[in-house]
């Protein structure tokens, strides 16, 4: 019997070991992947992950997209004040500074220009000169105006070695300089430019769709948010959209949380209800489409059904099949 009670404390620890680790192995399954909401890997009975697309220029996203309140606007300036983390994409393994992001959403400028000596752009006709002999400057009563005396004061004159001068009874010699400061040079002129918050316009969000059997409810979850550059914009010579940047979705959270008067969803309605980001994206008061759906050749819809047409189409299919499914996990 006394065997039996010693070997109590040890079983029990042994269990608490194990149940430990098993709670920290499925902890740490899930703490990379930029959701807020922890659900244990055992406890997903379902799981698909869904890339969506948000135009922010649509009218049910402009809430998001406010003058001075654009999204665009408060990420990047949490990326500048070192407040939020840039990834390069939605793995989230390699970062960006901000430096490079900043890089990464510029554009280069074209050239100006160029003037002809004779004043003729690209060697056109120059405009004639006038012969007309301009009017002397008055005071506005027709009376001249006295020319400012120049400012000057007396200094040492030197040599080239830099040695003071002196006459012959040993008397310093000075000269008189101009004590107007020269004019600085000119600035280099800027061969790029940052794109202004508004044109970025453009959003992908990563979801994980997920049946947790615990709760019986299926839960989205969203993992990652990306800034796309639009390829429909002027500056964007490539036609292209590119990825700005992409960032955890729980790390979004805390700046938008953290800058409760920047971040706001505007209420059109009511001024004095207008209500947090986070709050916007965890109520889904947004619009978005499906463009891709976790596949083992990786392709999004467009290049599945071989046009952006059909794309389209596919994910208003896409939406229903999955709203379909999810009901019929409660048909006996």
């Amino acid at each position: 019997m006394t065997r039996y009670f010693k070997a109590l404390p040890i079983t029990a620890v042994a269990m608490l070991a194990a149940l430990s680790g098993r709670a920290q192995e499925q902890a740490t399954s899930t703490a990379t992947t930029g959701a807020i909401r922890q659900i244990p890997v055992s406890d997903q009975m379902f799981r698909k992950t869904i890339w969506r697309a948000i135009d922010l220029r649509e009218k049910q996203n402009r809430p998001m997209f406010s003058d001075g309140h654009e999204i665009s606007r408060v990420i990047i300036d949490a990326v500048r004040r070192g407040e939020l983390q840039a990834y390069k994409n939605d793995s989230l393994t390699s970062t960006f500074s901000p430096k490079e992001m900043a890089s990464n959403m510029s554009y280069a400028l074209e050239a100006p220009i160029s003037v002809d000596a004779d004043g003729g752009d690209w060697g056109g006709t120059p405009a004639p000169k006038s012969t007309k002999k301009a009017a002397p400057a008055n005071d506005g009563w027709g009376a001249p105006i006295a020319a400012a005396p120049a400012a000057t004061k007396r200094v040492p004159k030197k040599d080239a070695s830099g040695k003071i001068l002196k006459d012959k009874r040993g008397r310093t010699i000075y000269t008189t300089v101009s004590t107007v400061a020269a004019a600085p040079p000119p600035p280099p002129p800027a061969t790029s430019a940052e794109y202004l918050p508004k044109e970025i316009y453009q959003m992908e969000l990563t979801e994980e769709m997920i049946f947790d059997k615990k709760r019986s409810r299926m839960y989205h979850q969203i993992k990652t948010v990306s800034l796309k550059l639009p390829s429909t914009l002027k500056s964007n010579t490539s036609g292209l959209e590119k990825t700005i940047a992409t960032f955890k979705y729980s790390d979004l959270v805390k700046v938008f949380r953290n800058n409760p008067q920047q971040a706001i969803w505007f209420n059109a309605q009511n001024d004095a209800q207008h209500k947090n980001l986070a709050d916007a994206f965890e109520l889904w008061l947004f619009n978005s489409y499906i463009t891709k759906v976790s596949n083992p050749s990786g392709d999004d819809l467009a290049t599945q059904y071989g046009s952006e047409r059909e794309g389209l189409l596919a994910a208003q299919q896409t939406a229903a099949d999955l709203v379909e499914y999810e009901y019929s996990l409660w048909s006996f």
